[in-house]
């Protein structure tokens, strides 16, 4: 499986092109178990609790999606690094996986249904094995009519539903139940749903919106998703199911569409005006999974990740509720001709800290040359003497590939620009260097390997286990050009992949300190091939660093440690279901440059003494403390005074938190919440603020990571001088 590697869109992945067919099986066999896990699928086909089933588009496989089962299984067996057996033990965990595909909420199906459809535990195996889907389709179908049923029930009802809401009662819901059990019955479900309803009523009401406003709101809400569930044809469902079986090898591992193999494939060549954003489905709504540097949003800088999309508008026009739409329609609505604008409504946090914000965003392309690394100087003030340390900004790591297949003498890349960089700053007198990868979510494996060789002498710079478990090593030769000044890597949760392959290598070989937050976890490698029917994303190979330890899952832990401002059970590889674990292979030699461990215990003691006493630290792990206990609440008030009085509180917390800050800055106090909420519009809105926007290029001192990574580099090379002279 052959190709050349190409920057990804998607966090940390790098995409082969141009796989040949596998082969198919000559013959298929049905096997005695196969057989009766058919006769428990024509069970399934007796009567059922009474519901409407959909007759808009009638539901069922295909030849060609048989062969391409088939073909996927084969291509898994052979290329999957995990070489995962389909057996009774798998068939189960498909079983569960779709099942929570479909209704992780539970509230969907019912106990009955679920006891119904354990009789296909051990069969699912045999039936893939023989390119039957009968078992997938069926359960969608009991999915779609038990979900058509509710919808159109809410849909007729709604008016008198809302009329017969009671805000003051002591009420609480459960936000996530994905733990929790399936409804045992109607009465039950209608129990889960009358809730649901009642959140969301609350929520809009809340938000400042008239009763007549949020009933036509959910009155348009329902009749899409009821109108959506309808449009579901056999390749969504397909789908659907085949995502069910590949992601049990792992997350990275997906079959593509024909339609979302062009819209990957479009996203891949970076083609489309947009707002730099890359959406992943949640529940019943689109979530911001990351932004991608230099693209309209990160530079608009409202929108967050993890932020739930629940409505667009083009321009000034009327939003479009999204709610429960799906992710590709999403997707094409927010798209649009470059220079257009786009309007999203967003929800943040969840419970009652839950806000809801507009964001208006330009569209436009991403350009080569806004994603390039750029550097600036940070001035630090140590007892009384000035010094100055070079900042180099990475956000991702790239190559134009079309300039090289041409023979472009002066193509761009990473490599390129952070030597041209390098080069300036040393001519300025900086006397260290930070290389800032924070939110850098990869790309170009070769442009790791490239970017390492300018900070080492010669060596190995990563090791690539494949599927049939041949072991690869990238490394630099011996040429007359590296960086040999003090060095610093800044990571945090969001830096993938690449950059993780390159701050490791940089810690196993001693060249500089890794400062910041445990990294993403993303070790995996990825091919793109061409099926008779769609694509195949597949894990064909994994990142280890020359220490032997992967990279994947564990990530690269930093030798001092930031405040985190992403929950790690909520972001990042460990966060994803069946994730490839963490191992490790055998190391290969290298070259240690300094043995910093020695200097860790002086180098950590010298940071926690300094942030101890620092107001931007103290205010961030007080935010940090705030967001995590908000977070960890997984119940919901459905009392409007109980909601209102949670949410002063919470205000209030805020407003204690940022006063703080001010009086330890010798700044004026603020004396409201209402000023509070002046200020924090302004940060939302910087459109609407009154004061001119900031330069692009902003002071690097006033970012508080970044001017702690620079003392501690500081103190790192003071320690070396100590040292040397001591020695000598």
């Amino acid at each position: 499986m052959k190709g050349r590697g190409i920057i990804s869109n998607i966090p940390g992945i790098v995409i082969a092109i141009g796989q040949a067919p596998a082969q198919m099986p000559k013959s298929l066999h049905f096997s005695p178990r196969f057989l009766h896990a058919l006769l428990l699928q024509v069970a399934l086909l007796l009567p059922l609790p009474a519901f409407a089933l959909a007759q808009d588009q009638p539901l069922g496989y295909d030849r060609l999606q048989s062969l391409t089962t088939l073909d996927i299984i084969e291509r898994l067996g052979r290329h999957h690094y995990a070489r995962m057996p389909v057996d009774d033990s798998l068939s189960g965990r498909l079983l569960d996986n779709y099942l929570d595909n479909l209704d992780s909420s539970r509230s969907v199906f019912l106990k009955p249904d679920i006891a119904e459809f354990e009789r296909l535990r051990t069969g699912l195996d045999d039936a893939l094995l023989s390119g039957d889907l009968d078992a997938g389709f069926l359960i969608y179908k009991r999915y779609r009519g038990r979900l058509e049923a509710r919808l159109s029930d809410i849909d007729a009802r709604l008016p008198q539903l809302l009329k017969t809401m009671d805000f003051s009662k002591d009420e609480v819901m459960v936000i996530d139940r994905s733990k929790l059990d399936w409804p045992a019955d109607q009465a039950a479900a209608d129990a889960v749903w009358n809730q649901q309803l009642k959140a969301s009523v609350l929520s809009l009401k809340l938000a400042g919106k008239t009763l007549p406003d949020i009933e036509k709101l959910l009155a348009k809400r329902y009749k899409d998703q009821l109108r959506r569930v309808r449009q579901v044809n056999s390749e969504d469902v397909y789908q659907l199911y085949m995502n069910s079986f590949t992601e049990l090898f792992d997350p990275h591992t997906n079959y593509l569409s024909p339609r979302s193999s062009e819209n990957f494939n479009m996203n891949m060549r970076l083609s489309l005006e947009g707002i730099g954003a890359v959406l992943q489905a949640d529940e019943e709504f689109t979530q911001v999974a990351r932004l991608v540097p230099a693209g309209p949003a990160a530079k608009q800088g409202q929108l967050r990740t993890s932020d739930r999309i629940v409505a667009v508008a083009q321009g000034d026009a009327e939003s479009v509720d999204v709610v429960g739409w799906r992710l590709d329609d999403v997707v094409d609505l927010i798209r649009g001709p470059k220079g257009s604008t786009v309007r999203l409504e967003v929800l943040r946090g969840n419970g009652a800290a839950e806000q809801r914000l507009s964001v208006s965003i330009v569209r436009e392309q991403v350009k080569l040359e806004e994603q390039a690394a750029k550097s600036e100087i940070l001035e630090l003030d140590i007892g009384g003497s000035r010094h100055k340390i070079g900042v180099i900004d990475v956000p991702a790591f790239y190559a134009d590939f079309e300039a090289m297949q041409r023979g472009d003498p002066d193509f761009r890349s990473t490599t390129r620009d952070v030597a041209r960089l390098l080069s300036g700053l040393q001519e300025k007198g900086v006397e260290g260097v930070i290389i800032d990868l924070r939110d850098n979510g990869g790309g170009s494996l070769e442009e790791a390997n490239q970017l390492t060789g300018l900070f080492i002498e010669s060596g190995p710079t990563v090791q690539i286990r494949h599927s049939d478990s041949r072991v690869e090593r990238k490394q630099k030769f011996r040429d007359d050009y590296y960086y040999a000044g003090p060095l610093l890597v800044l990571i945090n949760r969001l830096s993938a992949s690449a950059s993780e392959i390159f701050a490791g290598a940089i810690q196993d070989y001693g060249r500089g300190l890794i400062v910041g937050t445990q990294s993403f976890g993303k070790g995996t490698v990825q091919s793109l091939g061409e099926l008779n029917h769609g694509q195949l994303k597949l894990t064909e190979s994994k990142f280890y660093r020359i220490s032997g330890e992967s990279t994947q899952h564990r990530g690269v832990v930093p030798d001092i440690e930031f405040p985190s401002l992403y929950d790690t059970d909520e972001v990042g590889e460990s966060a994803l279901h069946h994730a490839l674990p963490w191992d490790r292979i055998a190391p290969v030699r290298h070259r240690v440059y300094q043995e910093y461990e020695a200097k860790l215990g002086t180098l950590r003691s010298l940071h926690e003494s300094r942030v101890s006493k620092d107001p931007e630290f103290i205010h961030l792990e007080g935010e940090i403390a705030v967001a995590r206990k908000r977070s960890a609440a997984n119940t919901l008030s459905l009392s409007e005074k109980v909601r209102i009085d949670e949410r002063r509180k919470q205000r209030e917390e805020e407003l204690a938190l940022e006063n703080a800050l001010r009086a330890a800055k010798g700044e004026p106090l603020l004396a409201s919440i209402d000023e509070l909420d002046g200020k924090n519009a302004d940060a939302e809105n910087p459109d609407d603020a009154t004061e001119e926007a900031e330069p692009e290029h902003t002071d690097p001192a006033k970012d508080a990571l970044l001017s702690e990574s620079g003392r501690i580099l500081l103190d790192a090379i003071g320690l070396g001088r100590r040292v040397a002279a001591t020695q000598d």
